[in-house]
């Protein structure tokens, strides 16, 4: 082919330029508007989740081609992913050169995962028609964030729902759907508005049909909302809770050689805590940069217990934790190995919870890791990868841990020793490190298995005064909602806060301050539908998924059988 043919067939008008340029201009505002809806946007800014999608839907639905599709739904969901995740890469003079690396990668890795929904799309406009693939879209979006929380590289941060936290009257279907749900309805909404919008001018009747139809969706969930605001009744069974939030560089703590200023810093803060009435007291993510119990810090630990038993409270902390491995005993997969000892031994970012009246220590060990920040994606397949990439802090190796166990308490309102109480009259409190607490379905099996109250510790200082930390914080209103539980956060920096049952936050702290906060924490004991069947729309829409992918397979088997 001779350059000017080539060049001829690749040509476009002005005309088809400007048409061009317009849609890249709709596709930009769309992400625009769905960054926007997202915290920490004020909550007004949460309606535009109901419409971001429309001007996307206005340039997919004239694409042909998979990869014209596609193109649209990168740029679209880049913009989305700039304005809502930006800080990913922490971007302060102290951050590491590898985490920022990581974090802009990040944002250019994002989009590409919303092809997959966006690729169902097409496969379905091509099995049937137009019409059928948009509204099944809802289900191919929701397989994605399901999908999407299963693998090695799993960051299910921008879950749509997730976007509505602040929405208290909406997200209140969470206790039936959960955030995945959530998102099901807010694409369908804005399905039916595009539907509307497109019929504006050439059918009344259907864009009134699809209008309603949109509006009908809206009040029936939002007054499901408003029900469930007015009947349900927060337990009167409390916890009265401190929540240490000191404010500490989290570059330098590690660093930092002087442990008893530091243990020091924590009890003289505890014991604000204490004078105001608090009997369960939490530390933030690795509150101390020590393997605490690995037989090194005894002097340390016992500080830390005569605190306890001095006045009668428990501590429920985040902390680096240890477990070695001798010969013959059998080590996990992941385990590391120390040679020259001929032992193996795995590391965990853990929560441990110390009593006054015992030294039996309960642990959980993070099983859900931040990609790269704390495990590199497939070091499992790929061991190389796990020297190549290391934070300068030296927390990226950590092992993933094994069981959802969840903590036991006694009734310590009343005073009740761990030893003297039955298992029935016992609270159990579920611990989440950070990360974990952005997937929904993950935090069911903690509830399942008898958790009254959700606590989380975290560290979001490393993302400075970012969106970051006001979304980690929001997001954890629907953890609440979806199993009807009080969630308390102990932050480092912030934000630590406690959230009722219902989604509403009860008492905050500011971000980067040093903080003392005393609360009472409902405890509830009844499962809610999302609790007991979470699975039911993620195995729906997988389902779904799959049968259009089966029907176009089978369609490309049935057309190159025929010509051939």
């Amino acid at each position: 082919m001779s350059f000017n043919l080539w060049h001829n067939r690749f040509r476009i008008s002005p005309e088809e330029k400007k048409v061009k340029q317009k849609e890249r201009l709709l596709l930009i505002f769309s992400g625009v508007l769905m960054g926007f809806g997202f915290p920490p946007f004020p909550f007004p800014f949460t309606f535009f989740l109901f419409v971001g999608l429309i001007p996307y839907f206005i340039v997919i639905e004239k694409r042909k081609s998979l990869a014209e599709i596609n193109r649209a739904t990168y740029l679209t969901f880049f913009v989305f992913s700039v304005i809502t995740i930006y800080w990913v890469g922490s971007w302060q003079k102290e951050s590491d050169l590898f985490l920022m690396i990581a974090g802009g990668t990040l944002l250019f890795f994002e989009p590409i995962l919303f092809l997959i929904p966006s690729t169902l799309f097409y496969l379905a406009k091509k099995s049937f028609s137009g019409t059928v693939a948009f509204f099944l879209f809802p289900m191919f979006w929701a397989a994605y964030e399901y999908l999407y929380m299963l693998t090695d590289i799993s960051f299910p941060w921008l879950t749509l729902g997730h976007g509505l936290a602040e929405f208290t009257s909406f997200i209140q279907i969470a206790d039936t759907i959960g955030a995945v749900g959530l998102s099901i309805i807010v694409i369908y909404i804005n399905i039916f508005l595009y539907k509307a919008f497109i019929n504006l001018k050439l059918s009344k009747r259907k864009f009134l049909l699809h209008l309603s139809t949109a509006l009908i969706i809206y009040i029936l969930i939002l007054g499901y909302g408003f029900f469930r605001l007015d009947t349900f009744h927060v337990s009167s069974k409390i916890i009265k809770v401190g929540l240490i939030q000191p404010n500490l560089n989290p570059w330098d703590k590690w660093n930092d050689k002087n442990l008893n200023n530091l243990t020091t810093e924590y009890l003289n803060l505890s014991q604000q805590a204490v004078n105001k009435g608090a009997r369960l007291i939490i530390w933030p993510e690795t509150a101390l940069p020590v393997f605490l119990m690995d037989g090194s810090y005894s002097i340390t630990l016992d500080s830390i217990y005569s605190f306890l038993r001095r006045n009668n409270v428990y501590l429920l902390t985040g902390m680096p934790d240890v477990k070695y491995f001798y010969p013959g005993e059998n080590a996990p997969y992941d385990a590391k190995t120390n040679s020259s000892e001929n032992i193996s031994y795995a590391t965990y970012n853990g929560i441990i919870l110390l009593s006054p009246d015992t030294r039996i220590v309960q642990r959980y060990a993070k099983m859900k890791l931040v990609p790269f920040g704390e495990r590199v994606p497939f070091v499992n397949q790929l061991p190389f990868l796990g020297k190549l990439i290391r934070w300068s802090v030296g927390i990226s190796g950590w092992n993933v841990g094994k069981d959802t166990v969840n903590f036991k308490l006694p009734d310590i309102e009343n005073n009740r020793p761990l030893s003297t109480t039955s298992s029935k009259d016992s609270i159990s409190i579920n611990g989440l490190v950070c990360y974990e607490s952005v997937f929904p379905y993950f935090v069911t099996n903690f509830v399942q298995r008898g958790a009254k109250l959700i606590a989380i510790v975290t560290n979001d200082s490393w993302y400075g005064k970012s969106s970051g930390p006001y979304q980690h914080k929001e997001i954890s209103v629907l953890r609440a909602v979806e199993n009807r539980r009080t969630v308390v956060r102990a932050a480092n920096g912030g934000i630590s806060c406690i959230i009722n049952p219902l989604g509403k936050t009860k008492i905050e702290s500011t971000l980067f301050t040093k903080d003392v906060i005393v609360g009472d924490a409902p405890l509830e004991s009844t499962e809610t539908f999302f609790t007991k069947y979470p699975l039911i729309i993620p195995e729906i829409s997988l389902a779904v998924s799959l049968w259009i992918l089966g029907i176009f397979i089978l369609k490309k088997i049935k057309n190159k059988w025929l010509t051939s």
